[in-house]
């Protein structure tokens, strides 16, 4: 059922999103944690992770995302739901290896609050703008480095955006992570996952209502690994 290419996928949204959370409390949690330096922070991370394993699992990393990409097709149900599973649990796990690593024994406290519809529309916009930039490397395939340099930058400028409200995060499970949610309490599901998440669905589909190549259009599901090597066997094919 599950072959060495669907356990790299999955491992690959594990460990992508877990050291993208690490590297955010890392910076956020010290005397440099300002906004514009945890953007450029998880902006490299970013970068770095989707040159990484953008080939193995797309080096989606944020819930959000692998849901707006869902709704436009390019992720199918299982394989998304599984992303994001992996997802939070690679936030979990950061979160708890920064306590260890910062001698926290019982962990730090959380900074998210309930919900304020101001700080859930920066969060909306901020992640709007990373869903941009993803939908243009999922509907107008760039090459690889050129991917992670878009939304290396988009992260970024998302989290300058989305931080003049409140913290600036722009994905639920890095949220989780630094605890600006919690899954069994009300605080910050209104802010932090709502907002990211209305954001990247909006993003990803206006982009591919107005400005994708009609061409793209008609493929589906471009984001996933194996439609890239489907394409490149039928390229393969073509040449011959």
């Amino acid at each position: 059922m599950f072959g060495r290419r669907k356990i790299a996928m999955l491992v690959a949204e594990f460990l992508g999103t877990g050291i993208l959370t690490l590297v955010f409390l890392s910076v956020q949690r010290s005397t440099i944690g300002v906004p514009y330096f945890i953007a450029l922070a998880a902006g490299l991370t970013a970068l770095v992770a989707y040159f990484v394993v953008s080939e193995n699992s797309g080096a989606h990393l944020n819930p959000a995302v692998t849901l707006a990409l869902w709704t436009a097709r390019k992720v199918n149900t299982l394989t998304g739901a599984l992303y994001i599973v992996m997802q939070l649990l690679g936030a979990w796990a950061a979160y708890y290896l920064y306590v260890y690593f910062a001698n926290l024994p019982t962990g730090f406290q959380a900074i998210g609050s309930h919900y304020t519809g101001r700080v859930m529309l920066a969060e909306a916009v901020g992640t709007f703008v990373l869903a941009l930039a993803w939908a243009a490397v999922a509907y107008r395939r760039y090459s690889v480095g050129n991917s992670a340099a878009v939304i290396g930058i988009a992260y970024a400028l998302g989290i300058i955006l989305a931080s003049v409200a409140g913290i600036g995060i722009i994905n639920p499970a890095v949220a989780l992570g630094t605890r600006a949610w919690t899954l069994w309490g009300s605080m910050g599901w209104g802010t932090y996952v709502l907002g990211p998440v209305l954001g990247a669905i909006v993003g990803v589909n206006l982009f591919g209502l107005l400005f994708a190549p009609k061409a793209a259009l008609a493929v589906a599901k471009v984001a996933t690994p194996k439609a890239r090597t489907t394409r490149k066997k039928a390229t393969t094919r073509r040449k011959r």
